[in-house]
């Protein structure tokens, strides 16, 4: 058996084939991350020309010093501890001679599966064993971590689309579902962009994220040549919100006039409708208010207000969400409930299986400061996976002597 470099095509017919996969282990994730200051490797096992195991190495030059990742890990069967072992060797050896320090990497091995109230519904038979193994060969577990720490989040939030859609809806959070009603009737709309728009997601999330313009633009280059990628954007319809205002406002308003006559001709106890009255008056005042400002709007912004918007990533039977903003001020309008709700729908429709919502933080803790992501993504009912989390494979270890005495390793691959 030998470490072999592979051809783009190679590489995609092996990852096509292999599960688990990740759009994270893909072609055109390399090429992305080719442009954003790391090189990549696409390496695989193989015995008699027949591939066995495949990996997407990125490499970050920092100092002079090379280091790996393999984001979601490699593509292996981990309960093979003989493939495992011989893999590993190979490649610490392949690595080493590149001047490669070490290598960090996050296997998407599951340890344990939990609905969104929190209750486990899988357990990994197997985790303790790979997890003895892995140690055993020199990978250095960095932890379980409860948050954002890792190199791919620990904690992932997926949903399964292939129920029926009306299915898919019942089971979503009460809450939610009128949040997805209510911006319907408020003239909130889903649209398809493309390339050109992708700055309204950046606008939405560059005080939020690390990313920049060109990481979504690259992401959309590479996935985009084999329509692997869509970008949505919510916007409001101000014409809409106005009519829809104005019928709500001369709906309370009727009603509170002809609770205010029954109150005038009555006789007895009226406390129940003076109790009902009371209630109606506030929704006056409410949609008077709201009508001051579906006016405004209207003049503002005549051709609407874009309120948010989300990049999707198709890979196999699964459609990642990669990234989603939205406009704090007008956040109230829930166009990110209603556009996961599309998107729920749609790509059901398509075929997919799954719907990846990405990383939340552990929801087992009590004291979670990720509190409202995590609501936000399981109020769809999604399940949460966890994962084995981060190892680091030593291959080099001359220079990752010298670059951990220097500099300490830092976690750069955040």
């Amino acid at each position: 058996m030998k470490i072999k470099v592979l051809t783009n095509d190679e590489f995609l017919e092996f990852s096509k084939r292999f599960r688990p996969s990740s759009m994270y282990q893909t072609v055109e994730y390399a090429l992305t991350m080719n442009n954003n200051r790391y090189d990549s490797l696409l390496v695989g096992l193989v015995d008699d020309d027949k591939l066995l195991a495949a990996s997407l190495i990125l490499v970050q030059k920092i100092n002079g010093f090379r280091y790996a990742s393999a984001p979601r890990g490699f593509l292996i069967d981990y309960n093979n501890t003989e493939l495992l072992t011989t893999f590993t060797k190979l490649l610490k050896k392949f690595l080493g001679k590149k001047d490669i320090v070490a290598i960090k990497v996050n296997p998407m091995i599951i340890r344990e599966v939990y609905d969104s109230k929190g209750n486990s519904v899988l357990k990994n038979v197997k985790y303790d064993e790979i997890f003895k193994n892995m140690t055993k060969l020199g990978y250095f577990h960095l932890g379980y971590n409860n948050y954002f720490e890792a190199l791919k989040p620990r904690f992932e939030a997926m949903i399964d689309i292939s129920k029926p859609i009306n299915q898919i809806f019942k089971n979503i959070d009460k809450g939610f579902k009128a949040k997805i009603r209510k911006a319907i009737k408020n003239g909130v709309n889903v649209y398809h962009g493309d390339f050109n728009d992708l700055n309204l997601l950046y606008e939405e999330t560059k005080d939020k994220y690390p990313r920049d313009l060109k990481y979504y633009e690259d992401l959309y280059k590479y996935f985009d040549k084999k329509n692997s990628i869509d970008f949505y954007y919510c916007k409001l319809d101000t014409t809409e919100y106005l009519k829809y205002t104005q019928k709500k406002y001369n709906e309370v308003h009727k009603l509170s006039f002809d609770l205010g006559n029954k109150l005038i001709g009555s006789t007895g106890n009226n406390t129940k409708i003076i109790n009902k009255k009371l209630q109606v008056d506030k929704e006056v005042s409410l949609y008077s208010k709201q009508l001051v400002e579906a006016t405004n709007l209207l003049r503002d912004f005549p051709d609407g207000i874009v309120i948010a918007s989300a990049l999707v990533i198709k890979w196999l039977d699964t459609a990642y969400l990669v990234m989603s903003g939205y406009n704090e001020k007008y956040r109230k309008f829930n166009g990110t409930h209603l556009m996961i709700w599309k998107f729920l729908a749609r790509y059901a429709k398509l075929g997919f299986k799954y719907f990846n919502f990405g990383g939340v933080s552990n929801i087992k803790l009590q004291k979670n400061k990720y509190k409202g992501l995590n609501q936000f993504k399981l109020g769809f009912n999604a399940d949460v996976t966890e994962y084995i989390g981060d190892f680091e494979l030593i291959t080099n270890r001359p220079l990752y002597f010298v670059y951990k005495n220097s500099f300490g390793i830092s976690d750069i691959f955040k």
